[in-house]
């Protein structure tokens, strides 16, 4: 399986396939963080909301590039689990590249600035709570972008609808208020709680880690199954 990820991670880069959802990102950091300083929790937190749909739409391209004949001939070589973990793990790496860049691109160009206030949380305590989130949006997007891979809904069109409106959803569905939030994974609450003065407290975001991972074991349950009832 390691060789299959490195290959399928050589072929996505060396294929420039990679560029489109890395200026996507270099975009959103643009965006974020182009109005002036601000404190690492709330800066990051809405950089990982930000971060949701290129994460979605890196996973989908990753798990698009191969073709489909390569991709069978993948699944009899190392067996259709391993093949399909494979993928997701490729779009894994990539993004962690991705969430290394959204972390450090700002304390380097000096977007984040330290605590103005007493209640407001150290940089040290920002950035790694900052990190959490992005990893939570990272594994968000995987699911996401692997629901609209062809291999599950085998046209582009079907691809792109499940991919557009899993994003808007879930920013819509992740508003406070919202009739459905459990629908959606935790980015939109993780965006809050990181910018609230001060901070929640710590088993506050023991219950978003635990909707995170429900969300992805339900994501990625279901994306195995309709693989395993499309191939």
């Amino acid at each position: 399986m390691t060789s299959l990820i490195r290959m399928r991670l050589a072929g996505f880069v060396r294929g420039g396939r990679v560029l489109a959802p890395l200026i996507a990102g270099l975009v959103v950091l643009g965006v974020i963080h182009g109005g002036g300083q601000s404190s690492a929790a709330p800066a990051y937190g809405y950089s990982a909301v930000m971060f949701f749909p290129v994460f979605a739409w890196l996973a989908k391209l990753v798990l698009d590039a191969e073709p489909d004949v390569q991709r069978r001939l993948a699944r009899v070589a190392v067996g259709p689990a391993r093949e399909a973990t494979a993928g997701a793990l490729t779009a894994a790496v990539l993004g962690a590249v991705f969430c290394v860049v959204a972390i450090v691109a700002p304390l380097a160009l000096g977007a984040i600035r330290g605590p103005e206030r007493p209640d407001e949380p150290s940089t040290a305590a920002g950035i790694v709570l900052g990190v959490l989130a992005h990893l939570v949006s990272l594994a968000a997007g995987i699911g996401l972008g692997a629901l609209a891979s062809r291999a599950v809904t085998r046209t582009v069109r079907v691809g792109v609808t499940v991919l557009v409106a899993g994003a808007v959803l879930g920013v819509v569905l992740g508003l406070q208020g919202s009739i459905a939030p459990w629908l959606v994974p935790p980015v939109m609450a993780s965006a809050r709680a990181l910018s609230a003065v001060p901070l929640p407290p710590a088993g506050e975001f023991w219950l978003l880690g635990g909707w995170a991972v429900l969300w992805c074991a339900v994501v990625f349950t279901a994306y195995g199954w309709l693989r395993r009832r499309r191939s």
